[in-house]
């Protein structure tokens, strides 16, 4: 069940108590800074402070590894190798092999799509070249252009590798990902025919994360970077923050109808926390807002005025004013307010 705390709503609650707390009290009051003093002090006090407001919203979340990734084969033949699931696989790694000759994964964003040869020309050659500089081959340029320098230091990474040194990169040789990947499934056996197209495993991130999900109406709470507190099954806290966001339609399901969410990956700054847990429930607290240094009251001490919005009453000394305030941030039972005159340190009525 996903857990949400709203302290806007139970800020609105309590100004309504109030405003009919004032009502039944005959508090009336214009927009002037102060009204007329009274003589009749109010059965309890509170402080105005100032202080930064913070107004959370905690949904539940799994611990996991995040989304997963298909990897589908480009090439024909025999599959003679397969990792295990959980295995992790880094750069430069074989992924399986088909007819004993490894695919290998590298890092890149962009898919492998053609043959790279002397020649070719793209982003896709400079993505293969930043990978092959990576596993520490030398003697070329890296850039755009795959030149004959570059086919050389392909045919020293095919050796190394027990593939026929060609120079070229057939389609199908190598898989990126945009880092070391965790294997998930895998669909396929060793001995199994190895077509183009056929989903091979799927893999997922090397780290632990967690994921939620959010309403729509909440999206603003899923900023990419924003910092987030997570607590863990044993009470312990750790901070994170939003790595990544994607809409996710949930399709219908007997009488449910279908449902967008906003699904957001958190990482956590320190991962030892999470030793010892598997996949587990936690709960992750998102910040809405945040006011630094504002001038704040409890709730219960807002008041509604005849003409219109809300004052709290000063009480200075054994008399008592009104004072219009403008309110702000509803957050762990305070209001943030602004009001002329209106300062830290001043004493405010509470109704009954």
């Amino acid at each position: 069940m996903r857990r949400r705390a709203w302290p806007a709503l139970v800020g609105v609650a309590a100004v309504l108590a109030a405003g009919a707390t004032a009502a039944a009290r005959g508090f009336g009051g214009g927009n002037d800074a102060t009204g007329p003093a009274r003589g009749t002090l109010p059965p309890a006090t509170a402080t105005v402070s100032r202080q930064t407001l913070v107004d959370t919203r905690t949904e539940s979340g799994t611990l996991g590894y995040g989304e997963t990734t298909a990897v589908k084969g480009r090439l024909a033949g025999t599959v003679t190798g397969v990792p295990a699931p959980g295995t992790t696989i880094a750069r430069g790694q074989r992924v399986y092999q088909v007819d004993n000759q490894p695919v290998v994964l590298l890092y890149g964003s962009l898919p492998a799509y053609r043959e790279l040869s002397a020649g070719a020309k793209g982003a896709d050659v400079a993505q293969f070249e930043r990978n092959l500089a990576a596993l520490g081959y030398t003697g070329f340029t890296v850039d755009s252009r795959y030149t004959a320098s570059t086919a050389a230091a392909v045919r020293r990474w095919q050796d190394d590798l027990g593939l026929p040194e060609t120079g070229r990169v057939e389609l199908g040789r190598v898989v990126y990902a945009s880092g070391p990947v965790r294997v998930d499934t895998v669909a396929v056996a060793v001995g199994d025919v190895a077509q183009p197209g056929q989903e091979v495993l799927d893999h997922t991130g090397s780290t632990r994360v967690v994921t939620a999900a959010l309403d729509v109406a909440d999206q603003r709470l899923a900023k990419k970077g924003s910092e987030v507190t997570v607590t863990l099954p044993d009470g312990r806290t750790a901070k994170g923050t939003i790595a990544k966001t994607r809409t996710v339609i949930q399709p219908a399901e007997g009488n449910d109808p279908a449902e967008t969410r906003i699904e957001v990956t958190v990482t956590l700054a320190d991962a030892t926390v999470l030793d010892g847990l598997d996949q587990a429930s936690v709960d992750v607290a998102f910040t809405a807002s945040r006011r630094e240094g504002v001038l704040t009251v409890p709730v219960a001490a807002l008041l509604a005025l005849a003409e219109g919005g809300y004052g709290v009453e000063v009480v200075d000394g054994a008399a008592t004013r009104i004072v219009a305030v403008r309110t702000g941030l509803f957050a762990g039972g305070r209001v943030e307010v602004e009001g002329d005159g209106l300062a830290e340190g001043m004493t405010v009525g509470m109704p009954a």
